[in-house]
């Protein structure tokens, strides 16, 4: 923590000290609501980055906030119910301070209501069954439907829901038939999912038309009764959880408040002792969304789960006994994917190009090793070098320890060396950021000495953060390779990099833009706190702000690569600047800064024979081709309810996501040397020997066959090749390249 925001927090203690000693005798006590609010409020307007005031114009904004966050599938308010909470529209403010909350009673029970409606529905419609000749369809994106004018209104759009789920249910079932008809098939399949621990009671079974029709009814009648009990089973705090946030929200996406309950599952996911699929999962337009894969954890290793998927249901092993997370909050549906260590989840996805999957996965810790950094040798046909490439997952550290990922990265710049590689990739796709420490140091292994990132406060005082050591590890050809979910410290990294001149920045059109740090404040510490017996929860709030050497900020905008080369996510709108009250780009002064006086070279030049190759790589057009299908089936949210023209549609889509998969390999790479890294910081177990090498060995083809796999690494070896041949004035392309 600074000197500037340790002081801050004092001066708060002493602003809540005008609470006379009667109120904290016992002579009367002090409601939670009303210490909560204040003690929020004035965080909030003291210590966040954007000096922001919780007021009239701010209490408006957080009313939409919170009508988002109390039905932002617009699937349970009338227009009537919303215009009635309106009239608290500019109160929010007014509430945090009095601790009083008319909005949380009113919502409360108008949400209760309007949900056993819904299962009232449930009841009506599932009396029968529903047929799927009509010619009617049902719009799934939220922000293209409005609230239910009237009960009629509801009602249909509730028999339209209902009845979409049946059809997907119905023919996911007509699927799993399909295999059992086709033994090959069935038994690959087998293969992939043999340890499971419990077996559906009807799988292995041919099943009539009828009894099609029938399972497919009974299972989404049972997964929306289960739904609507956990929707009444919310209590007034889940709504004050829900209110606060509204209004931490306004401020930045990346602010907080973490009520007890949430608290704790905080420090357990930092703390990485948690068990499950290895998968950080967020709340997105009442989805459960796929944010991040962690590497080294069970979904990475599965390969199946990907960034993006929503999770819709989830199970345990076989069992019939299916979890809807539809319309769940995100910390209540990790306690449904969680679970001990060798146990089997089954977790059923909609994939980004509409399809759905289900997904066995057995829970695991993360493997350490795999998380790590790594390096190899590289050697691809047509090519006469020999790179050195280095993937950096996060960046790590352990306080008080001796790992960290910048002494990983100088190890495996050694035994590069050692191997004579004519240049090296730093690979920081994917990567999300982690130890700032690791950032300055990091860069310095490509520098000789200067400024790397300036770090600006809410009170514009400003501190740089500088390579002192003049020592270089590596002075040779350099690229670094990001895309759109590098954020934090490796866009510090690239920066700074790409600033000095020192390396050629390669990647998709723009990296994810977090240039902010957050502080976490426990509400329990303070004076305020010994006010009231219960748990308030803790406060995650930005305090500053990063910015580039040349002044330019990393926020919003990122870093802008010096070549862009087709990014197979480049549709997904997850960036920083896709996020609502983000916090704008700007500038500070520029730092004095000594450009890195190595061997000239073109960047026009290469950045046309960038573009001259990327037209005629197959591989890289595919995946061009696949993002305008994924965009194009991302703004088609209308889905038809004729059973007819289901099947038409997702056959279709099934032969086009076939042909778009993006698995081809190029047997010309070479992988060479990275058993070493491979093994870094892993310890085998007595006893376990065995399954350690097997398990090690997978993991070297798993590696070999993800670097081929892999058109971008491709193309930025190439890139590399031609900044060599310019610098070095030798000819590194054979005959026709």
């Amino acid at each position: 923590m600074s000197k500037h925001f340790a002081t801050l927090i004092c001066i708060l203690a002493i602003s809540f000290s005008t609470v006379t000693s009667a109120q904290t005798s016992g002579l009367f006590t002090v409601n939670r609501d009303q210490v909560l609010g204040k003690l929020l409020k004035k965080y909030l307007e003291e210590l966040h980055y954007r000096k922001v005031k919780i007021d009239d114009d701010l209490s408006q904004k957080a009313f939409n906030q919170y009508i988002e966050k109390l039905d932002y599938s617009k699937q349970f308010l009338l227009k009537s119910d919303v215009a009635e909470l309106s009239k608290y529209k500019l109160k929010m403010d007014d509430q945090m301070l009095d601790g009083v909350y008319p909005i949380i009673e009113k919502s409360f029970n108008i949400m209760m209501e309007r949900i056993k409606k819904a299962e009232a529905l449930r009841e009506k419609f599932f009396k029968s069954e529903f047929t799927f000749d009509a010619d009617e369809s049902i719009e799934i994106d939220p922000k293209k439907r409005d609230f239910a004018k009237n009960e009629k209104e509801f009602e249909d759009y509730w028999r339209r829901s209902f009845k979409q789920s049946v059809l997907s249910r119905y023919t996911s079932i007509l699927e799993d038939q399909e295999e059992l008809k086709n033994p090959k098939k069935k038994k690959d399949e087998e293969k992939k999912d043999k340890k499971h621990q419990k077996k559906d009671k009807d799988e292995g079974k041919i099943l009539t038309e009828k009894e099609i029709v029938v399972k497919a009814h009974e299972a989404i009648a049972k997964k929306y009764q289960r739904y609507f009990e956990r929707e009444l089973q919310e209590e007034r705090d889940d709504f004050m959880d829900k209110f606060y946030n509204s209004v931490t929200e306004i401020f930045d996406p990346h602010t907080n408040y973490f009520a007890p309950k949430k608290k704790e599952d905080f420090d357990i996911d930092m703390s990485g002792s948690l068990e499950g699929i290895g998968a950080v999962l967020t709340e997105d337009e009442g989805y459960i969304k796929v944010n991040q894969i962690v590497p080294g954890g069970a979904a990475w290793r599965q390969k199946e789960l990907e960034v993006d998927d929503l999770i819709l249901a989830v199970s345990e092993g076989g069992s019939e006994d299916v979890v809807d997370l539809v319309g769940m909050r995100v910390d209540d549906a990790v306690r449904y994917i969680r679970g001990k260590k060798d146990t089997i989840v089954k977790l059923q996805v909609k994939k980004a190009d509409g399809s759905r999957k289900t997904i066995p996965i057995k829970r695991d810790v993360v493997v350490i090793g795999a998380s790590f950094t790594k390096g190899s040798v590289l050697e691809l046909d047509g090519l006469k070098m020999k790179i050195g490439y280095i993937h950096v997952p996060k960046f790590y550290r352990e306080f008080g320890g001796d790992v960290n990922c910048t002494a990983d990265v100088k190890n495996e710049l050694i035994r590069l060396k050692k191997q004579n590689v004519d240049g090296v990739i730093l690979d920081l796709r994917n990567n999300g950021g982690g130890a700032l420490t690791d950032a300055k140091e990091m860069s310095g292994l490509f520098i000789e000495k200067g400024p790397i990132v300036q770090i600006r406060d809410g009170a514009d005082r400003t501190e740089v953060l500088t390579d002192t050591d003049k020592s270089v590890e590596y002075n040779g050809p350099l690229i670094v390779m990001i895309n759109r979910f590098s954020a934090s410290a490796s866009e510090i990294v690239a920066a700074a990099l790409q600033d000095y001149g020192r390396a050629v920045i390669v990647g998709g059109a723009q990296s994810h833009g977090k240039g902010t740090v957050q502080q976490v404040i426990s509400l329990d510490n303070g004076f305020m706190s010994s006010m009231v017996s219960e748990k308030l929860g803790a406060l995650k709030l930005t305090v500053q702000k990063f910015y580039r050497i040349n002044g330019d900020s990393t926020q919003y905008k990122g870093v802008t690569p010096d070549i862009i080369i087709p990014d197979q996510f480049s549709y997904i709108e997850n960036r920083e600047k896709d996020l609502k009250y983000s916090l704008p780009w700007d500038r500070v002064e520029a730092k004095k800064y000594t450009k890195w006086n190595g061997p000239k070279y073109s960047l026009d030049k290469l950045k046309k024979r960038s573009e001259g190759r990327v037209k005629k790589n197959a591989r890289l057009q595919k995946i061009n081709d696949n993002v305008s299908y994924l965009k194009k089936r991302k703004d088609d949210t209308k889905v038809t309810l004729n059973l007819k023209q289901w099947l038409k549609e997702e056959k279709e889509n099934k032969k086009m996501v076939e042909k778009l998969k993006l698995d081809d390999e190029n047997k010309g790479l070479t992988v060479t040397h990275f058993e070493e890294s491979l093994k870094a910081h892993e310890t085998v177990r007595e006893g376990e020997e065995k399954q350690w090498q097997e398990d090690f060995k997978q993991r070297k083809e798993d590696w070999v066959e993800t670097l081929r796999k892999d058109a971008g690494l491709e193309e930025a070896m190439y890139i590399l090749a031609d900044l060599i041949e310019q610098t070095s004035k030798k000819m590194v392309y054979t005959s026709g390249k």
